[in-house]
């Protein structure tokens, strides 16, 4: 028996999945996903970022509340894929629980994010999400989204 073929999904993509757009989409590609179960997503990590203007400029360090959002976008990337009408859609934040920074992300990093559900009921999602440089673990963080519809004459 051979293993499959890996699941990606480009930029061009994730954009058609996401409401996200520049300087707040976080994800840069999708290397791989089994559909309501788990997802693996990438970012890269420049200088050139806005963020690092002033988080620090004399030593940048990649905030950790973009990494927690790069791991729920991620995440969203899974939970969109099955949706019908997603760009009448939208997922928002209802909690995060159990983060955790183990180590700085700084430019030239690539972070990866490993996300899994761990409950889906209806329009709530329960997850669990990792996110690793070189293999190592720099950040986790359960969270919890609701997908909603948008309000008549609301657009992404």
């Amino acid at each position: 028996m051979s293993e499959r073929e890996p699941r990606t999904i480009d930029l061009q993509g994730i954009l058609d999945l996401l409401p996200h757009r520049y300087p707040i989409l976080l994800v840069d590609r999708i290397l791989d996903f089994e559909p309501k179960q788990w997802i693996r997503g990438l970012k890269n990590i420049s200088y050139n970022e806005q963020i690092f203007q002033g988080h620090f400029p004399s030593r940048p360090v990649f905030p950790g509340v973009y990494i927690v959002e790069a791991m729920a976008q991620t995440g969203g990337c899974l939970l969109l894929q099955d949706i019908e009408d997603r760009a009448r859609k939208v997922i928002y934040f209802m909690g995060i629980d159990g983060v955790k920074f183990r180590k700085p992300v700084l430019p030239g990093d690539q972070l990866v994010m490993e996300v899994k559900v761990v409950q889906l009921k209806g329009r709530i999602c329960k997850m669990r999400g990792e996110a690793f440089v070189g293999g190592q673990k720099v950040a986790e963080a359960e969270f919890m989204s609701m997908l909603m519809d948008l309000a008549e004459g609301e657009g992404r």
